[in-house]
């Protein structure tokens, strides 16, 4: 009986030691491939457009550029909100990729929009039309925030 008193003790005591070596020293387990292939940028001014049955969104859109496609803006660089020439220097190409982004959110509806199923098929066709008419290398395309009123 005084046996199992003194090694139950050090059972647990050997154990809970061995746990907490494994939690402090043990290297965290490495990640095989990233989730996001590429480089998210948000682009800097939000949208605010008419919809087809008369109501309108705000929304923001956010780019997965392709691994090795560069940003025009330098890293420490803030964006403006003024009306200046600084407000299109995001990346390449970006007032072309908001007039697609507006043309086809405009000719949606509010309900579209709303709907999970309806917000990846506007994805899918803005990533399709930017990839036929820009030279960004666009992998997916995200709409981090949407407001239908």
């Amino acid at each position: 009986m005084k046996r199992k008193r003194v090694l139950i003790p050090i059972v647990v005591l050997v154990i809970a030691a061995v746990a907490g070596y494994a939690f402090v020293f043990a290297k965290p387990a490495r990640r095989t491939t990233d989730r996001v292939d590429g480089t998210v940028v948000v682009l800097p001014k939000d949208f605010l457009i008419n919809l087809s049955d008369g109501r309108y969104a705000k929304l923001d859109v956010a780019l997965v550029l392709a691994p090795g496609q560069a940003t025009t803006a330098a890293a420490g660089s803030s964006a403006s909100s003024s009306d200046s020439a600084d407000d299109y220097a995001g990346i390449p190409e970006e007032a072309a990729i908001r007039d697609i982004v507006t043309n086809v959110v405009t000719a949606q509806s509010g309900a579209t929009l709303i709907s999970a199923k309806g917000r990846e098929r506007i994805k899918a066709r803005i990533l399709q039309q930017l990839r036929a008419h820009t030279d960004v290398r666009v992998n997916d395309v995200l709409l981090p925030d949407v407001a239908v009123q």
